[in-house]
């Protein structure tokens, strides 16, 4: 590993963050190994990705059946898998998504659709929600306020983005109802006193809110930016990168809220773990682009969309599994909560869960040196997991659906342990350090 990390150092450029220094040579399922044959179950799923585990079987052979046939297409002729893909799109999506546009990331989408928004309403403004993730791209990061950072020397940003308040109800001290009449008073102020309604083109909102800390909307929250969009003619756009493709239980987080988004924004799981993102909308909506109004070289991949077609075929029969996964892992949680004082909320939907950890549970007071212990202590344990929030000490737990009910068990045994061991050292200042290193999962 000194020597790749050693090469890395010398030839990656810097900014990309790395959550740890492991070798991966090759996955399969739930696992990853190095060349030595250690290996660790990716309860990351390479950042909400690899929602049916790496390397799946029949999505890696509906590939490579294209690769053998046609790799690239580039908008100048046309495939079969980009249409069997929107095809499979619309029976999943939420009523009334139609036709789809194609990107590479999930910003690339998230740019895409508000320009869809812009152009056929005639509006330029975007109502965007404080601490959302939408990308890092100069456009998408206007509308990204999980941190500060992303927006760190990149001003003067995109203008005519409107930043408002989205209810955090843990970390505000309040009710699920306080924090919601809190921040659609703030909504309220900003149509008052920033911007008329009709200068506003788009919602721009995630159901369930992922690099900020895995806070799912309130539903009285969303229902009431739905009819704020209806009632002032502005598209409300729901970026599901991280929330669609199995990852709350359902194909997609719109479906636990009933509510029907105008353009739905996708991306991330989509094809587990090739590079493809996806945007659709009303036949009414999207076809008022007209031909050149957007484009794309290598967004819609013919081999990316085989994946991704597959990933829909496959997907399908394991959501009941992925809520059986889902009660399961919030029944541990819970348990965990009531043991662990560091642990201060349990929140989420679905395999996508947020464990705040705290070092005063009264004063709500983030511990980022916890959640840092408990991913070192998992990868000596065979078990890796990433953190979310401004404050980084929300454990961002998000499992392959794939993984059987003992997988889950173990790994929460491994947080189990974590969390005991960091509580052990925090009250007696000096413990862990040999600890013996023995596998739970």
């Amino acid at each position: 590993m000194g020597d790749l990390l050693r090469r890395h150092e010398g030839s990656v450029a810097p900014m990309l963050a790395f959550d740890t220094d492991i070798h991966a040579d090759h996955a399969e399922g739930p696992w990853v190994y190095d060349a030595d044959g250690n290996r660790w179950a990716d309860f990351a799923c390479g950042t909400a990705v690899a929602n049916l585990g790496h390397n799946h079987p029949e999505v890696i052979a509906a590939a490579k059946a294209q690769l053998d046939r046609l790799a690239h297409a580039g908008c100048v002729f046309r495939y079969d898998s980009i249409v069997e893909l929107a095809e499979r799109l619309r029976r999943i999506t939420p009523g009334g998504i139609e036709k789809f546009g194609f990107a590479n990331s999930g910003a690339e989408a998230v740019e895409a659709g508000v320009k869809l928004a812009r152009y056929s309403t005639n509006r330029q403004g975007v109502i965007a929600f404080r601490g959302a993730f939408h990308g890092r791209t100069m456009g998408s990061v206007a509308y990204t306020t999980s941190n500060a950072k992303y927006r760190e020397n990149y001003h003067p940003i995109l203008g005519s983005v409107f930043v408002t308040a989205f209810p955090h109800p843990y970390r505000w001290g309040m009710t699920e109802d306080e924090a919601t009449d809190l921040a659609l008073d703030e909504l309220a102020k900003k149509f008052k006193h920033e911007v008329m309604p009709h200068n506003i083109a788009a919602f721009l909102i995630e159901p369930v809110q992922g690099e900020g800390g895995y806070y799912p909307a309130p539903q009285r929250f969303l229902q009431a930016v739905r009819d704020l969009a209806d009632d002032h003619g502005i598209m409300l756009v729901f970026d599901e990168v991280q929330t669609g493709f199995g990852r709350t239980a359902n194909w997609f987080a719109a479906e636990h809220y009933g509510i029907r988004p105008d353009i739905l924004v996708m991306g991330k799981g989509i094809a587990n773990g090739l590079p493809l993102s996806s945007y659709g909308a009303s036949a009414e909506v999207i076809d008022q682009w007209p031909v050149g109004a957007h484009g794309t070289t290598f967004g819609g991949n013919p081999v990316a969309c085989a994946a991704a077609a597959k990933v829909i075929d496959v997907m399908e029969p394991l959501l009941p599994h992925a809520r059986d996964l889902s009660k399961r892992a919030f029944e541990r949680f819970d348990g965990l909560k009531a043991r662990h004082e560091t642990i201060g909320d349990v929140r989420g939907l679905g395999l996508m869960i947020g464990v705040e950890l705290v070092s005063d549970r009264a004063t709500r007071t983030p511990d980022p040196g916890a959640m840092d212990f408990i991913a070192s202590y998992g990868v000596a344990h065979e078990l890796i997991v990433i953190s979310c929030g401004p404050d980084g000490n929300i454990i961002r737990f998000i499992p392959p659906l794939t993984a059987t009910m003992d997988e889950l068990d173990a790994a929460i045994d491994v947080i189990d342990g974590a969390l005991t061991a960091y509580e052990e050292k925090v009250g007696n200042e000096s413990v862990g350090g040999d600890r013996p290193v023995t596998s739970q999962l």
